[in-house]
């Protein structure tokens, strides 16, 4: 139906005869002579239509935006003086000498332009208008050649591209699974897939020593701003390569696809160990454009008598810490009050400040409702570890450790956001030397990434010290950002069920679960490990969208509803005796509300 896109044209077309397919962007009409800019996913070309075409400038004459058109002209150079620099065609326009309506269109609920101002949720809804908009469309455009250019490093490398089951069963990975009810097998369910790992660690087994795939995964959890009940990553597994080894080539697959994609060099990639991370940036995922870092004061604070202080400083659990903002002292009562209520969704008490006015006049020289509580000895050798300088502002965090790293943790970025502090395109970074074990409110040992996940130590160091042993694992940070994770996996069944018994998975619970896994492990597993990068994280960063839901064709809401679908929906009661499910009385008169409703 068309012979070139719309934003394809260039002068090198100057007098061809072209075909051309699309919207109607906008339509003017000055002085007998009416302007068509026509739309498609390449971007726009303007179509003039004069009078001496009667019977097809009568129909341009009626269209309106959104109709669709089919339209057939001469290209030519615009005129002097009517060169657009702004538009890509702007150099020429289509002469048009025949023109079809392919389809009418009612006002659109919202402009397709980059002004809208229109709510997300009324974007979600008309969901296949908002992706008309040439800002979203550039987004998926780009994200193909993110995932093609993924592709080509891969098999270049000797990946093959493996699919592996959406159907599979319940395994601890961190989140609640999406179950799915089988009709087959009354009263079992399948589980959606977190991730591949089981099976793609089944694949090393099996002797395909190098897999990979463009993965579809899912989680019942809530969501954030980069998170998704289902998303897209690109999973890698390998036999026979060490974390070292793993982490050149995702280095080298990130480099290639900035440099391909975007024409840029990322810088290097250094290393910082997860205490080191926590102990400087309160986070395993520092943005390193930021240079405000934190500053560990336990050892001053446990000899003041300020309970505040003094409980959480010789608590070993407990952690004192100071971030200081340099020139920061114009900060406002008011915006420090704003900034201890956003810190108080980490759960922090309270904000702690002091400002330097006139470091050399002492005490006398400093502001804060707390100096009252601290001995003028302890002030003077807090500023001096803080380098502190006439015009900072220092702000402190005591609690648990958790507690403290994440609430100065997401202060520190909120203020290099609000104060301009972030400084160049990208500060890219690894992850390394993570605790294997994490505690849990009972006490209980968790593993910080998955129980699968190989330890650097022994079986019997394992066993002796679990709390003190460093995992095999390895993150890519990327502008605060965690890019993805991987590890070295455990491929011995002695050290598996070493595993499961520190997390409290008896003999009984571990072979109905992963018995599977552990049977492979005895037939000659090799050593092997892989990574996960989050798809829609990647593309997001590198288009410069705010959200993944600018980078997902077609995503949920907050609460992981389809507002354009209204998915969830109700099911009818046949379907669900077929499946054996009765609901409870709550859930059926949520069911008679929602059928109301609709």
């Amino acid at each position: 139906m068309r012979s070139h896109y719309c934003g394809a044209l260039t002068t090198g077309h100057i007098d061809e005869t072209v075909t051309l397919c699309g919207w109607v962007d906008r339509r003017r009409d000055h002085g007998g002579v009416i302007f068509l800019d026509l739309r498609d996913r390449e971007g726009i070309v303007q179509v003039v239509f004069d009078p001496d075409t009667e019977e097809h400038f009568k129909r341009a004459d009626k269209v309106r935006s959104e109709y669709v058109l089919q339209v057939r002209g001469r290209v030519r150079a615009r005129g002097e003086g009517t060169v657009n620099p702004d538009m890509a065609t702007g150099e020429i326009e289509l002469l048009g000498k025949e023109l079809e309506i392919l389809n009418s269109a009612e006002t659109p609920p919202f402009q397709l332009d980059e002004h809208t101002a229109v709510g997300e949720d009324v974007r979600l809804r008309f969901r296949y208008m908002d992706l008309r908009r040439h800002e979203m469309q550039q987004r998926f455009i780009q994200r193909s050649h993110i995932t093609s250019a993924v592709r080509r490093f891969l098999d270049a490398e000797g990946f093959l591209d493996i699919e592996t089951p959406i159907l599979t069963r319940a395994t601890p990975e961190g989140a609640r699974d999406y179950l799915v009810p089988s009709r087959t097998h009354p009263g079992q369910f399948f589980a959606l897939p977190q991730s591949p790992q089981l099976f793609k660690q089944l694949l090393m087994v099996s002797g395909f020593d190098r897999y990979y795939q463009i993965a579809r995964c899912f989680r019942d959890e809530d969501l954030r701003a980069d998170r998704q009940p289902e998303f897209t990553q690109i999973d890698i597994e390998t036999s026979f390569l060490n974390e070292k080894e793993i982490m050149e080539i995702s280095e080298r697959l990130i480099r290639e696809l900035f440099r391909d994609v975007l024409e840029v060099d990322l810088p290097a990639f250094p290393q910082m160990s997860y205490a080191e991370a926590m102990e400087r940036f309160g986070s395993d995922k520092p943005d390193l454009r930021i240079p405000l870092e934190l500053v560990s004061v336990d050892d001053l604070m446990a000899q003041v008598e300020f309970k505040v202080f003094h409980g959480p400083a010789v608590d070993e659990q407990g952690r004192v810490a100071a971030l200081k903002v340099t020139g920061g002292s114009s900060i406002s009562r008011k915006e420090i009050d704003d900034y201890t209520k956003y810190i108080s969704i980490y759960g922090a008490r309270g904000l702690a400040w002091i400002k330097v006015n006139d470091l050399a006049a002492g005490v006398e020289g400093l502001q804060s409702p707390i100096l009252k509580f601290m001995p003028e000895g302890i002030v003077a050798r807090l500023m001096q570890r803080l380098q502190a300088a006439d015009g900072d502002i220092i702000f402190f965090g005591a609690d648990n450790k958790s507690i403290v790293n994440e609430s100065l943790g997401a202060l520190r970025v909120r203020l290099g956001e609000d104060l301009g502090l972030v400084s160049g395109d990208w500060a890219p970074l690894w992850i390394v030397d993570f605790p294997m074990f994490e505690t849990d409110a009972n006490g209980d040992w968790t593993p910080l990434h998955h129980p699968f996940t190989a330890p650097a130590c022994s079986v019997e160091e394992l066993r002796e010290n679990p709390g003190a042993a460093l995992s095999r694992a390895y993150d890519i940070v990327l502008n605060g950002t965690e890019l993805g994770g991987g590890s070295i996996r455990i491929h011995q069944r002695e050290m598996q069920e070493t595993v499961f018994e520190l997390l409290n998975i008896d003999e009984t619970e571990a072979q109905q679960k992963f018995g599977f896994l552990l049977d492979a492990l005895k037939y000659g597993a090799p050593p092997h490990g892989g990574l996960a990068f989050g798809l829609d994280r990647l593309v997001m960063l590198m288009t410069g969208s705010h959200s993944i839901r600018d980078v997902i064709a077609f995503p949920k809401t907050q609460t992981a509803h389809c507002v354009m679908t209204d998915a969830p929906g109700v099911v009818e009661a046949g379907q669900l005796r077929e499946l054996g499910i009765r609901l409870r009385e709550s859930a059926k008169e949520h069911a008679k509300k929602k059928l109301a409703e609709e």
